[in-house]
């Protein structure tokens, strides 16, 4: 080996350089192309890892809180079942729509009940008994007619036109401590069951 002569460099003091020409005259461009980018083009193991545990903890939230959701219920606001409804003598002959909306329920001041053949008081219960839907009361033609399906009940609430098959029911009625109507909507009374002719049907004035 004659002197001057640069010795062969090993492998290992190759490692990370550039050695083609055209790598050269890249580095030579641009000072930073010759330096080894030994970054992954997409996401390195340490954040994939990351990215895992976060998918894994926001789904144990989601499920923890479907879990806690179950344990309160949605609580439907219905109607109150007992309401006082005034005195007899604020109503005269004839329905009276006033609780219709709170309550769901008609007061009828009738001279002459269908069944106990005296004057008083019954609530009729504004549900339709063909599907459901909640009758209007047309006071022209003097008789309660579902909306749905056209189902027609007499003031007394029995069924005669439409698809509806049995009569409106009665709600128990009664006179509370103070003298006051009340309406009891947890108890119901058939026409057909012959529950008519109950006394809670019924109040008689």
């Amino acid at each position: 080996m004659t002197p001057g002569t640069a010795l062969p460099r090993s492998p290992s003091d190759l490692l990370g350089r550039t050695t083609t020409p055209a790598a050269r005259l890249g580095a030579a461009e641009n000072p930073t192309a010759g330096e080894v980018d030994d970054r992954s083009p997409l996401l390195s193991r340490r954040h994939w890892i990351g990215l895992a545990w976060g998918a894994f903890t926001a789904a144990s939230a989601v499920a923890l809180a479907s879990t806690g959701r179950m344990m309160f219920p949605n609580v439907l606001n219905e109607p109150a079942q007992h309401f006082k409804a005034g005195f007899p003598r604020e109503y005269p002959v004839g329905v009276d729509e006033r609780w219709k909306d709170k309550f769901g329920v008609w007061l009828v001041r009738t001279a002459d009940d269908l069944v106990q053949d005296t004057s008083g008081f019954y609530a009729l219960i504004a549900v339709c008994t063909h599907l459901g839907c909640t009758p209007n009361y047309l006071d022209a033609e003097r008789k309660f007619k579902c909306p749905c399906h056209g189902s027609g009940f007499r003031l007394t609430g029995i069924n005669f036109e439409g698809p509806a098959p049995r009569p409106l029911e009665r709600a128990a009625i009664g006179l509370a401590d103070d003298g006051q109507i009340l309406v009891d909507k947890s108890r119901h009374f058939q026409f057909e069951l012959g529950q008519w002719a109950a006394p809670e049907a019924l109040l008689k004035v």
